[in-house]
């Protein structure tokens, strides 16, 4: 088979992965509102807030992008006795095969990190966290929680933030527990001392860590080589893997051997994140049996996808399985996502500072009246977004005898449309789920609803949206092409 056939191989065998994630888990917020006054208070911006979205960061955007890629697993950390503990618990029970220990540290705060963004400029940060070892108690109890954890998984992942859980000797500990049982370890490390994590198959810095760890140059290939072998001599790792961001990736054994990734990212707009991308496709690939130079092309791959996204975000098997075939994003197929890919989709157009339209329907037997709805529709914006409904809920809303097309029929004549830039499936009887989810900035439904009638409206309205209701063409219905059809 070719490279690309192995690719997709793997990536069919995905699903049957096991991987458990240990480490420093966080809440990335992100604030967006508009900028466009100066307080009188002082000279600092005046952010007027449109949304707000929440997501795992750390080393639960590791577990967040695993899942992505169709692998399952255990995942243990600590947060706090507090508030956000809870949110962190929601957001990993929406994580669909990840079973999570979640570790109580009393008096210990939950990390968070709040990004305020106004179009694609991000003016600050705020971090609420505690960045201290763990109590000796509680290091006991997520070394016994993560050695139970390993027996139903092939890889070990620690994912380390600096924010206590691998501090001191709990990484060493865990490391060694793998080891006793088989399993594969790879660490995304922090900090200067790499030793911590002696006896680690795999370590996975980036150029930057490389040079705080081994105090070498590493601008060129050969610099990176160089401390890369001076890593594994010095702190008993086998393989060091190199992210380089814009410069793919660099794999260095400690039997010699050194493989240059070139970068495959179409766009770059966000670097951050994308070191949890490459430990996890990296971590999901090994632990479904690949050899480690086809697991690090995967993971290249999978760097180059999500690094053209916003903020914390995670590649989705569907993404790579079309950058394997290297469609293009405006294509008909690529323009038909599933409901994550296609919320980091609408999160990248809104920081490009572009107005996101959102029209449904059950469009079967695509006429003239929805042609021009669909116009209407993406002119009110810059890019439209189509809620479609599944086949199960066209019948429900239609009868038993609908729909004429399949889903992924309708789907794809839809998404042929130049007026169409993602066409999105949704098996509720209301888009209004699939709504509040990518929140729009228009809504778009034809001139014969009320306006409180139209699903979703007060929602879009309550954070300064708006609804558009466009004039339809007369004399255009399916349900009327389908019973001249019968008779």
């Amino acid at each position: 088979m070719t490279e690309r056939q192995d690719l997709l191989a793997l990536l069919d065998a995905l699903p049957g992965a096991r991987v458990l994630t240990v480490g420093d888990i966080m809440i990335d917020r992100y604030v967006h509102g508009d900028v466009e006054r100066i307080s009188p208070e002082a000279p600092i911006p005046v952010l007027s807030i449109r949304g707000r979205t929440a997501m795992l960061g750390g080393a639960g955007n590791v577990a967040r992008n695993l899942v992505a890629l169709g692998a399952r697993g255990r995942f243990v950390a600590t947060v706090g006795d507090d508030g956000a503990a809870g949110e962190v618990r929601d957001l990993l029970n929406k994580l669909d095969g990840i079973e999570a220990n979640l570790i109580v540290a009393p008096g210990r705060q939950t990390s968070i990190k709040t990004r305020y963004l106004s179009r694609n400029q991000q003016l600050m940060r705020a971090d609420w966290e505690t960045a201290a070892p763990l109590p000796p108690e509680t290091g006991a109890l997520i070394l016994d929680a993560a050695s139970d954890a390993m027996n139903e998984c092939a890889v070990v992942v620690l994912s380390d933030y600096g924010k206590g859980v691998l501090s001191g000797d709990a990484a060493a500990a865990i490391i060694d527990a793998a080891r006793s049982a088989g399993k594969t370890v790879i660490v995304d490390p922090k900090g200067a001392d790499f030793g911590r994590y002696r006896g680690a198959h795999v370590i996975t810095p980036n150029r930057r860590e490389l040079g705080e760890a081994t105090g070498m140059p590493v601008a060129e290939d050969d610099e990176i080589v160089a401390a890369a072998r001076s890593l594994i001599a010095d702190c008993g790792i086998e393989t060091v893997l190199v992210t380089r961001s814009r410069d793919g990736m660099t794999i260095v054994s400690g039997e010699g051997g050194v493989t240059h990734l070139g970068a495959v990212a179409r766009e770059v707009f966000d670097v951050s994140g994308a070191g949890d991308t490459v430990v996890s496709a990296l971590a999901a690939a090994l632990a479904a049996g690949a050899r480690l130079e086809l697991a690090a092309e995967l993971a290249n791959v999978a760097a180059g996808i999500v690094v053209g996204k916003v903020g914390t975000a995670a590649a989705y098997a569907s993404e790579v399985t079309a950058a394997l075939h290297h469609r293009d994003l405006s294509t008909a197929e690529a323009k038909v996502m599933a409901i994550e890919p296609a919320m980091d989709r609408v999160e990248l157009w809104r920081r490009q500072g572009l107005k996101v339209g959102f029209t449904n329907g059950c469009f079967d037997l695509l006429h003239p009246g929805h042609v021009s709805l669909l116009k209407q529709a993406r002119e009110a914006g810059d890019r439209l977004v189509v809620g479609l409904n599944s086949d199960a809920s066209t019948s429900r809303l239609k009868g038993p005898e609908r729909p004429i097309q399949t889903e992924a029929a309708r789907a794809a004549v839809l998404a042929s449309l130049a007026s169409v830039d993602m066409v999105v499936i949704f098996s509720e009887d209301t888009p209004e789920e699939l709504i509040e989810s990518l929140r729009p900035d228009i809504l778009v439904k034809g001139a014969d609803w009320a306006m409180d009638k139209v699903v979703g409206a007060e929602f879009v309205q309550g954070y300064g949206g708006h609804v558009l209701l466009v004039e339809l063409e007369d004399g255009h219905s399916t349900t009327a092409t389908i019973s001249r059809m019968a008779k």
